[in-house]
């Protein structure tokens, strides 16, 4: 089961004072691939973070479409045990929500394989390379079978080959997963083959400058990247940022 995400003009203010959301009004389908997109501050990791249920609005509402919806949050860093095997790491939350040995080995082996860990099972993450880490990472998130996954830019420490290898491999997973993604990026070029749809926020406080509709089919292989309709997509999205920058609103979705 897919969650559907529902954000009704959330408005977010810390203790300190700083406003980091205003008037934040986002639904995303169950399913869904979605990017968010902006600077540094802009309040995309906080979005994340209100939908996990780490941090409570100040304003506005939030609803999950699901009685008790399985979350999964996948970080910039692996953050991975390490002096536990790759294996151990990926099966942690399992071990957490006490399932039988047997059904954690019976996820376990199937999640390292669909990430292609399946030899490294063994492996400390010190004798892993940075996107190994971080596939182990997206294993350890998924093991859990989530009904969404929130992913704060997970790529950005990775080379561009890495890191765009991993794109295909995650929209592999999304395609044969069918959990709703919501993705936390600072790439335009990666926002644009990823997702369904780009939202595009303002810098601090932040807010949805644009929605722009990516209508290109899936799979995506590399090659979508050269393509007419994408570098046109991957122009709109910049033209945005440059908006929310200057303060210009414009909440209508934008057709490349």
């Amino acid at each position: 089961m897919s969650l559907a995400i529902s954000l009704t003009t959330v408005d977010k203010r810390f203790a300190n004072g700083v406003q980091a959301l205003t008037r934040i009004s986002l639904d995303v389908a169950p399913g869904a691939f979605v990017a968010l997109l902006g600077p540094s501050g802009c309040g995309k990791t906080t979005v994340l973070r209100l939908v996990a249920g780490l941090e409570q609005p100040s304003g506005g509402t939030l609803a999950l479409g699901a009685a008790r919806p399985t979350l999964s949050y996948v970080f910039q860093e692996p953050t991975l045990m390490p002096w536990a095997s790759v294996a151990d790491n990926v099966a942690l939350p399992l071990r957490i929500a006490r399932l039988p040995a047997a059904e954690i080995g019976a996820r376990v082996t199937p999640a390292l394989a669909a990430v292609g860990l399946e030899r490294f099972a063994a492996s400390l993450p010190a004798e892993l390379s940075g996107g190994m880490k971080m596939r182990a990472s997206i294993a350890r998130a998924l093991v859990t079978r989530p009904d969404a996954l929130l992913m704060d830019e997970p790529f950005a420490a990775l080379d561009e080959i890495t890191r765009q290898r991993l794109n295909g491999d995650l929209l592999a997973l999304w395609q044969a997963q069918r959990f709703t993604a919501l993705f936390v990026t600072h790439s335009v070029f990666e926002a644009v083959f990823l997702a369904q749809r780009v939202i595009v926020m303002s810098p601090r406080p932040g807010r949805i400058v644009a929605d722009i509709a990516v209508d290109a089919p899936y799979p995506r292989a590399n090659d979508w990247r050269l393509d007419g309709r994408y570098q046109a997509l991957c122009r709109a999205a910049s033209a945005a940022l440059e908006a929310g920058f200057a303060g210009v609103a414009d909440t209508t979705t934008a057709a490349a």
